[in-house]
């Protein structure tokens, strides 16, 4: 799209094709600040640092200039309406918090709030102020009307120099947005707080205070002539000024707003959408060979005979599927869907004779985690072998699944009828409180399974860890399962069913830790170095059902010299994403970004995935029966290492007699 700029200064038309300009630098709109006078965008330009520099286009000269050097990441920048000032977001501030478990810390809570003269002779905003100078109402006035259509000036030489970050402490900022006089951008509690949500607010530039709009806002737009900003808060919007304590006294009515369209049309721009953003963000710039016009006729026609919106998810699943490559999903939208209902549940295996249900079962997590059974918890006095006659004092029908009289029930208090006999004399009432889900408890029932079965086939020796995800639960679950079983002699990872998530460096790292030194103490057993790191053997379990950070875990794991693999070939999806503007019916389209090759420069087997270094099929057979011969072979394996490279911890050396 070219657009026309009207220079009023000049009398003069500026032609500058914006559609390209933001596809060149990976842009959105909502990333970009036009100066007043329209003349400049400013923008972040990522670095191969992974920092992002603040930078200027100018849009008559045709001239780019990156006026933050790469030392920090810079972002969020925008001009302030006078043209005086260019004000961004950037992480520089290095205060370290630590971990209560070992000796590593993080860098949290570092963003700041610069700001940039553009003019040399234009003073700091935070510059010195003289109490004893008055300033004359002509002064006044002629101060007040600087800046109207007046262009912008940008002394480009020294101009990182001139930034000066403002009083406000570093935390964690966005949405930063400049107002006369004011600097708007919403305020997030520090990293490991409870409290979650935001709040918006406003530093008065002349006051030289941060003060409050409104609090709980989880995000806000500035109106037009800047004068007032919409808030989403809890769910509902308002439009308020930009002034301290504001409340949601006029909420708008979201659920009585209507707007007419023709959804035929609205598919056709739904399609395009998702055409374009393939077009012009996948990580290969020749759409690994496709022809996408030709795409786009091919599948464009298919809209016209669409009757629903979920025909449309089909058709941009069929043409998203043409690039070959991992991570190319769709979904959400204007769809249609019936009401449901969530089940309640009680964390048990049923069982059905006398004509009653009973107890067969409870599942059994992992005494280590705090989710249990629904029966499991303290005082609920109701066995194995129970019956369980009425949900609510509603009988329950054997002619139906036993959890058909728990719709609607979930994560609530219950009574239920209980009984050692089918029937309801000589019965008692129990309350207890409902699951809302089992997935969480049944898969601790099988980790902890296989916990025990490491720990009894190896004498203790050898650790289990079970890693779901390279996402947060797996960063959860392998730190607190590696603190918990760093000091055996060697370990297991079991990697199999992991569905990915981040990049797993600092699982590696963590796994990888070398013995730097060993302290001698009298107070208890000798120190080790790194304090949390297992310098024995390990393996690691992998399967088809691993992919994306699941295929890099392993993959990483071989190229540290770890470990052997054992299991199957993983999925074989590591073309990434790393997010994409919602389609306008708040649909969803992903665009894979990236891909990852190696230091030899040969690219993953996309398709392929890893390959174990002892090939062990799964059996189904032997699975039903309790037995897992992909575990079996990953005790025997890493005993076998054990044998050969014992874990690393030296005897105390002879004290010295000086």
């Amino acid at each position: 799209m070219v657009i026309q700029i009207y220079d009023l200064i000049n009398n003069e038309t500026i032609k500058v094709d914006k559609q390209k300009f933001l596809y060149q630098y990976n842009l959105h709109e909502f990333t970009v600040s036009w100066s007043p006078d329209s003349r400049y965008l400013a923008f972040e330009k990522n670095l191969s640092n992974r920092n992002n520099a603040i930078a200027v286009y100018d849009v008559k000269d045709k001239t780019l200039r990156e006026i933050t050097s790469g030392f920090y990441n810079n972002m969020n920048p925008v001009f302030d309406p006078e043209g005086k000032y260019l004000y961004f977001l950037t992480n520089r501030e290095f205060s370290p918090v630590y971990s209560d478990f070992e000796g590593s810390w993080i860098y949290a809570n570092s963003t700041q709030i610069a700001a940039l003269p553009l003019k040399k002779e234009t003073l700091s905003p935070i510059a010195p102020e003289n109490d004893t100078t008055s300033v004359t109402k002509e002064e006044e006035k002629e101060e007040e009307s600087s800046g109207d259509n007046e262009p912008v000036q940008i002394d480009w030489e020294g101009i990182e120099n001139r930034m000066v970050l403002l009083p406000p402490t570093a935390g964690n900022y966005r949405r930063l947005n400049a107002v006369a006089g004011k600097i708007i951008y919403l305020k997030y509690p520090v990293s490991g707080t409870e409290e979650m949500s935001g709040k918006a607010v406003y530093y008065d530039v002349k006051e030289r205070e941060e003060k409050a709009i409104m609090d709980k806002v989880s995000g806000y737009s500035l109106s037009a002539n800047g004068e007032r900003i919409l808030v989403h808060s809890e769910g509902s919007f308002a439009v308020v000024d930009i002034a301290e304590d504001q409340k949601m006294e006029e909420k708008m009515p979201v659920d009585k707003m209507e707007m007419t369209l023709v959804p035929q049309e609205e598919w056709k721009q739904l399609f395009l959408e998702a055409w374009r953003l393939e077009r012009d963000f996948f990580y290969d710039p020749n759409m690994h060979g496709i022809d996408w016009e030709a795409m786009k006729k091919q599948y464009g026609q298919l809209v016209d005979h669409a009757v629903t919106r979920w025909d449309i998810n089909y058709i941009i699943g069929e043409l998203i599927g043409e690039i070959s490559a991992s991570h190319t999903y769709r979904g959400g939208g204007d769809l249609e869907q019936a009401p449901q209902k969530a089940m309640g549940y009680l964390g048990i295996d049923w069982g059905l004779k006398e004509g009653a249900y009973f107890v067969e079962r409870k599942v059994k997590g992992a005494p280590w985690d705090e989710v249990k059974s629904a029966l499991d918890q303290p005082g609920i006095n109701i066995s194995e072998g129970d019956y369980i006659l009425e949900v609510n004092h509603n009988l329950l029908d054997v002619n139906k699944d036993p959890w058909a009289a728990f719709e609607g029930l979930d994560d609530q208090a219950i009574e239920l009828t209980v009984n050692n006999k089918p029937t309801l004399e000589g019965a008692r009432t129990v309350l207890v409180k409902t699951l809302n889900d089992e997935t969480r408890l049944r898969n601790l029932e099988w980790i902890e399974s296989n916990r025990r079965r490491v720990e009894e086939a190896t004498d203790g020796k050898i650790g289990y860890i079970y890693v779901p995800s390279t996402g947060l639960d797996g960063q959860y679950e392998l730190t607190r399962m590696f603190y918990a079983q760093f000091n055996k002699e060697g370990l297991i990872i079991d990697e199999r069913f992991n569905n990915g998530g981040q990049i797993p460096d600092r699982f590696i790292e963590l796994l990888n830790r070398k013995p730097s030194a060993f302290w001698a103490v009298r107070d208890g057993q000798t120190w080790q170095w790194p304090q949390v790191a297992n310098f024995g053997p390990k393996v690691m379990l992998i399967n088809g059902w691993s992919g994306s950070g699941g295929d890099a875990f392993p993959d990483y794991f071989r190229k540290s010299g770890l470990g052997p693999l054992i299991g199957t070939r993983t999925w074989g999806g590591l073309i990434g994403i790393t997010g994409a503007p919602s389609l306008i019916d708040g649909g969803m389209v992903t665009v894979p970004t990236f891909r990852m090759f190696d230091a030899e420069g040969e690219w993953f087997k996309e398709g392929h995935g890893v390959d174990p270094d002892i090939e062990i099929p799964e059996d189904p057979t032997q699975l039903a029966e309790g037995e897992d011969p992909q575990l079996e072979k990953a005790i025997e394996e890493v005993l076998r290492l054990l044998k050969e490279q014992p874990s690393i911890k030296p005897q105390v050396p002879a004290y010295e007699i000086k």
